[in-house]
């Protein structure tokens, strides 16, 4: 039986079946015993949540599947959260997988260490901040996969440090980018669909996302997926992690630092320069897209010439938006499949 032979009802079954055996085995292994936080103890479809210092941060993460798996890491975007893979996970661990699924910082229940801390939301700090995750789980390599903020992540870990990423699946494509190349201005609709990236450049913007971020964020999956019939319920879910205290902070930071607006850290200075230079990612590479994305995102002829090593791209069709994971479990855990077989 097929990956796309699996009747609904099973993979619904299975996923709570698997992840409930597997949330189990975490909290069983001395291994993997972390630290417990009172947001850890909030039901997840994932089981009990992990905790781990790594770098700047404390993070939190789901982690399913059995220990000697091959480990892949998935990786969230804005504004979403770990669910958007809550059904990519047990296909991955029916596979033989173990899978690790990090909040990024500013989400859930991941916290700076210290209070110190600059909330910065700059590319290469998200990236570190998984290598040092995985430097954390001594996990020296993974199938890296994710889409917006997840796949820029998952781009630059296999640019910068292509011995940590085995593979990669990215929706959207090739998405460094750099403070310079941010200066040259769109076409008048390209900028319209950057509304909200202008709207946080300015004082007023912070506001009424600090306000507003329940709404603004449930407008923006109604936006970026369109054809996605999304109940209250499945949003609330991951409107939870919204809630971190530091949310707000690295999401306007994230967005004015692409615009020259916020310096970013000095520490991070040389990994920048060397995204500014584009660096082609020679990994094997799935890039993929929904057909009705309706976020920014850049036409897959545009990025196909940055994937130098084994290479393909897929259209998933059916009214599949930005949050390909979870609009389309299936087309993205069979391409993580996929791009670790041998070529």
């Amino acid at each position: 039986m097929t990956l796309d032979t699996i009747p609904l009802d099973q993979i619904d079954s299975q996923r709570r079946r698997l992840l409930g055996i597997a949330a189990a085995g975490i909290v069983a292994s001395p291994f993997l015993a972390r630290r417990a936080t009172a947001a850890s103890a909030i039901d997840s479809p994932f089981g009990a949540l992990q905790q781990i210092d790594a770098g700047d941060l404390s993070i939190q993460y789901a982690d399913v599947g059995p220990r000697r798996g091959k480990p892949v890491i998935l990786l969230h975007g804005w504004p979403y959260d770990i669910h958007a893979f809550i059904d990519v996970a047990p296909l991955l661990v029916r596979a033989g997988h173990r899978v690790v699924v990090p909040y990024l910082r500013g989400y859930g229940g991941t916290m700076f260490r210290s209070a110190d801390a600059a909330r910065n939301g700059q590319q290469s700090a998200l990236a570190l901040d998984i290598v040092a995750l995985m430097d954390a789980l001594k996990i020296p390599q993974a199938l890296i996969g994710g889409f917006d903020w997840g796949a820029r992540t998952a781009d630059i870990i296999a640019a910068l440090w292509p011995e940590r990423c085995q593979a990669l699946v990215s929706v959207s494509g090739y998405l460094i980018g750099s403070q310079k190349a941010n200066e040259a201005p769109l076409p008048p609709q390209a900028e319209l669909a950057w509304w909200y990236q202008f709207y946080f450049a300015t004082e007023r913007g912070r506001a009424g996302y600090e306000r507003n971020r329940h709404d603004f964020n449930k407008l923006i999956w109604r936006t970026a997926s369109p054809k996605w019939n999304f109940d209250d319920a499945t949003f609330e879910r991951s409107a939870k992690s919204f809630d971190n205290p530091d949310h707000v902070a690295i999401v306007i930071d994230n967005y004015r630092w692409r615009l020259g607006l916020s310096r970013g850290e000095v520490r991070f200075d040389e990994y920048e320069r060397r995204l500014a230079q584009a660096p082609a990612i020679a990994l094997p590479t799935i890039t993929m897209e929904g057909d009705a994305n309706g976020a920014p995102h850049p036409d897959p002829a545009t990025y196909a010439a940055k994937f130098s090593g084994r290479y393909a791209h897929r259209l998933i069709t059916g009214g599949i938006g930005h949050n390909l994971p979870q609009e389309a479990p299936k087309a993205f855990a069979d391409a993580i499949l996929a791009v670790a077989q041998p070529g």
